[in-house]
């Protein structure tokens, strides 16, 4: 089958999040990279197009000059759909002119720094009928998929609360010491990151899978975020109630500031018949408990798995799989979509789910600032 050829925005020469989306791209093995404008220098952006053995041809020195050049290129020849993996300021301005030429998106979180943004781009998506998905890269694991298969099946029968957690440290050290380290972290820029660090970055990731997994909406919001040192303009540290329906209660807890945490995502869903629990730094087992039988354990690449997760696996029973698989499956779904074939509901966050991170994000934001009330998303 034909490779859908892939062109990226930022996320060069030491960028972590853009050498994920090259190695998914490559594990699903449905897309070729063929150009980009890869950093702002563009010295440096061409240096990486030749590491990557990318012709300089395609190596472009701004977004603009990317479509222009693309565009006057055959139909069978130009880059189909764009990665955009730069500091969250550029993913409206980017994707609203990718869009607007005609590329499919895969653009990463959070989708805008506005809500205004964020639904002018779904504006867009729909009346330009593209492809178009937002990287909460954990909805990718089988046993996420697996998790959302059960919860479908009613194995848990009323659910009756939800847990998410999301504990990083990498933040700590680099708040506690000199100023020229904290202003060098663009995550604590309103002017790059929008009107949150902490919430923005992780805390929408266990607000998204709590609505992926469990099919509800959170209604409502009711937070105490914190900058944690004084200085900081934006949150590092928060705790969010939220409230799904009149009887359905649960937490978002999201930190950045955790000492000796790594990546500690968890979320938990309680159900009247059972609970199922599962952690991004294991991910391969997902728990199912109950007050009447032992606890069981699901893992991928078993037929007793739903037919979401069973497509979601890479590798034979008892091979881990990670981050970069996760994100494959979110890039297998989005080649689906681009080709116009038939794709399962869930395999990859759309532009509807950035809608709802943002809306999340400033209803959070907002209800600190008018200390700590409910505030409707």
């Amino acid at each position: 089958m034909r490779k859908l050829k892939l062109g990226m925005i930022g996320g060069g020469t030491g960028a972590f999040i853009g050498d994920a989306h090259r190695r998914a791209s490559r594990i699903c093995n449905d897309f070729e990279l063929v150009g980009g404008v890869f950093a702002v220098d563009y010295e440096k952006s061409k240096q990486f197009a030749l590491n990557e053995g990318l012709s300089l041809s395609r190596c472009y020195e701004s977004i603009d000059a990317l479509i222009t050049g693309e565009l006057v290129l055959p139909v069978e020849n130009r880059i189909e759909i764009v990665s955009i993996v730069t500091p969250n300021a550029f993913h409206y301005p980017f994707a609203k002119s990718l869009l607007s030429a005609g590329f499919h998106v895969v653009c990463e979180k959070p989708m805008t720094i506005t809500v205004e943004q964020a639904e002018e781009l779904e504006e867009l998506v729909a009346s330009n009928k593209l492809t178009f998905a937002l990287t909460h890269t954990y909805t990718g694991y089988p046993m996420i998929r697996q998790m959302k298969g059960l919860i479908e099946q009613g194995a848990l029968g009323t659910i009756q609360r939800v847990d998410a957690k999301y504990y990083q440290g990498w933040i700590n050290s680099i708040i506690h010491e000199t100023e020229s380290q904290i202003t060098g972290v663009w995550r604590l820029d309103p002017k790059y990151t929008g009107v949150s660090s902490c919430m923005a970055d992780i805390g929408v990731h266990a607000f998204n899978l709590i609505e992926y997994t469990t099919g509800l909406k959170v209604k409502e919001v009711l937070s105490d975020l914190s900058p944690v040192k004084e200085g900081i303009r934006l949150d590092l540290d928060g705790t969010v109630l939220i409230r799904l329906g009149e009887n359905l209660k649960g937490v978002i807890r999201a930190s950045q500031v955790c000492a000796g945490e790594e990546n500690n995502l968890t979320i938990a869903v309680y159900g009247s018949k059972a609970s199922l629990k599962w952690s991004q730094e294991n991910p391969n087992y997902l728990y199912l408990l109950s007050d009447t039988e032992p606890t069981k354990i699901y893992k991928p690449a078993h037929s007793y798995n739903n037919p979401s997760a069973e497509d979601s696996h890479s590798l034979p029973a008892g091979h881990p799989e990670g981050l970069y698989e996760a994100l494959a499956n979110i890039y297998k779904g989005v080649a689906k979509s681009v080709r116009g074939e038939t794709f399962r509901y869930g395999e990859f966050p759309t532009v509807h789910d950035g809608v709802r991170g943002m809306r999340f994000i400033y209803a959070v934001v907002e209800s600190n600032e008018k200390g700590n009330s409910w505030v409707q998303i």
